[in-house]
């Protein structure tokens, strides 16, 4: 019988902002990735970008001090650090795609063993219609991970051997953190970083259904 837990959305970003290093230059996604800004260690320095055009984002507002002026790429009020800026679109994504960001953090619909990934589309109908900027995050940062739900929703596993939805980026994904475990992608396959309390290699490998080299 299966002994472990979930982490909860708020321990994954704790598991993601633990592993951001020191005067990283960082893109959180839309989504999940976002609760990464309030989890930094203290004493920490991490330059956050958004793509609409922030550097220096920090935390989300405490309740009833909202800018909505102030928004990141998926609209939600953030605040600016001392020394933060913001600056037109396309300055923005010409820090993306010109490689001056360390680490950017996206969302997933899908992930392969080796690295691809598919987050813009499944290809329901009323889909988003285009890919938008998680390409030029994807390829342009130097180092690309995703934060996901290891499983959907009917229990079908996002971490595969091939991706069946429109790709974003081939072999971009370095790292994967799930609520079950932290994965890497490699050209030889997935390896095993770390599994929540409980989960042994074996259910793992069960669960994701392809092989994880420890």
């Amino acid at each position: 019988m299966s002994n472990y837990q979930k982490r909860s959305k708020t321990e994954l970003a704790q598991r993601v902002a633990q592993d951001i290093f020191d005067g990283a230059y960082v893109n959180l996604g839309i989504g999940q990735p976002t609760l990464v800004a309030n989890h930094l260690p203290a004493g920490r320095e991490v330059v956050l970008h958004s793509e609409n055009g922030i550097l220096g984002m920090g935390p989300a507002p405490a309740a009833g001090h909202e800018d909505y002026d102030l928004t990141n790429a998926g609209k939600q009020p953030v605040t600016l650090l001392p020394g933060g800026s913001f600056f037109h679109h396309a300055d923005s994504f010409a820090m993306m795609r010109g490689g001056h960001l360390d680490i950017c953090v996206l969302g997933a619909f899908q992930v392969s063993s080796t690295g691809d990934l598919a987050n813009w589309s499944t290809g329901e109908p009323g889909a988003i219609p285009a890919v938008g900027g998680a390409m030029d995050l994807a390829v342009g940062a130097k180092s690309t991970w995703v934060m996901m739900d290891l499983l959907t929703k009917t229990g079908e596993c996002k971490v595969v051997r091939e991706c069946s939805y429109p790709l974003t980026g081939l072999a971009c994904v370095k790292r994967i953190y799930t609520d079950l475990c932290t994965l890497e992608c490699t050209q030889g396959g997935l390896r095993l970083i770390d599994t929540v309390d409980g989960l042994t290699h074996a259910e793992l490998e069960r669960i994701v259904g392809l092989p994880i080299r420890q």
